[in-house]
């Protein structure tokens, strides 16, 4: 039977509800394999033509909310300047006979999903030491209208590991947009909070990061009599955090940062983290001098991942 063909809106800006589902059994995408499969993406969104609303990485299949812009909106130079800070510059293809090519190749939806999966592929099979396919049927893609739907798709993908019971509150997940804006104060600026909605337009992301909070939370607690058994977030969970109108407090934020205790291969002061480093660099799989990162909300504490997330 002949393929569908996929629908992909042309020469304007579009934003689409990705999915991707595993064809192994089980769940095999265990917290090595989620963490890789996140900076991937962020790699990818930074190469391609696109910006990145949210995702939840499950343990056999995954969802994003990703915006695609046309290329026309992006001049020589911004391209070249993308295709070196991926390629780097010597293999960077920014001659002017390749340029058109990338262009067309970097606003493409199936493209950007085409490089995730592929790579991801290549990244599981070699650390596994299988061969073969890694992902099922091609990607899923919706449309979504921006404004109340691209909203309540970003709560239904970010409520996720709720329903799957993984989690009570959803930023407790480490692998989803609401974890990942609470987790880390969207390390890097991945996620864009243009949310479309007349009362997100306020200054300063934290408040719209807060009031997105307040959405997914009064939305997750609502019942879905369809599926009497899907999990929500507990109404004493949802009054509480209305009582302290959904702000995230100083502890709050300690307690989620404090798995760099577990995760990290270094951690403690800069000067620590660096001598330390020092005396095992020879361990690591890295070409390159791996420098400490400060752990967000924690004054003055920095870490150095772990070894085998060199590989």
């Amino acid at each position: 039977m002949p393929r569908v063909s996929r629908m992909i809106v042309q020469n304007q800006t579009a934003v689409y509800h990705v999915m991707s589902r595993t064809a192994l059994d089980g769940f095999p995408l265990e917290a090595f394999e989620k963490d890789f499969l996140l900076e991937l993406i962020k790699r990818m969104a930074g190469l391609f033509f696109t910006e990145v609303y949210g995702f939840a990485l499950m343990g056999n299949h995954f969802h994003l909310l990703v915006k695609m812009i046309p290329d026309d909106r992006f001049s020589d130079e911004e391209v070249k300047v993308r295709l070196v800070n991926f390629y780097g510059e010597k293999k960077a293809p920014v001659n002017d006979g390749q340029l058109p090519f990338m262009r067309q190749k970097l606003a493409s939806l199936s493209e950007f999903m085409r490089e995730i999966k592929v790579n991801f592929t290549r990244f599981y099979n070699k650390r596994h030491g299988r061969r073969g396919y890694f992902w099922g049927d091609r990607f899923k893609s919706v449309i979504v209208e921006e404004g109340e739907t691209l909203i309540n798709c970003l709560a239904y993908i970010d409520l996720n590991p709720v329903r799957a019971g993984i989690v009570e509150r959803p930023e407790d997940y480490r692998w989803n947009s609401l974890g990942y804006h609470i987790q880390t104060n969207n390390k890097e600026n991945f996620l864009i909070t243009d949310f479309g909605l007349k009362q997100f337009s306020v200054n300063g992301e934290k408040e719209r990061v807060r009031l997105y909070r307040q959405y997914v939370y009064e939305t997750g607690a609502i019942p879905q009599t369809d599926k009497p058994y899907t999990k929500m977030i507990p109404e004493k969970i949802v009054t509480e955090e209305r009582e302290r109108n959904f702000e995230i407090g100083r502890k709050e934020r300690f307690l989620y940062r404090t798995r760099y205790f577990t995760d990290s291969g270094i951690i403690g002061s800069r000067e620590f983290v660096s001598d330390t480093y020092q005396q095992f660099k020879h361990l690591f799989q890295s070409k390159h001098e791996k420098k400490p990162k400060s752990v967000k909300g924690l004054d003055g504490v920095f870490s150095l991942k772990r070894l085998s997330e060199n590989i």
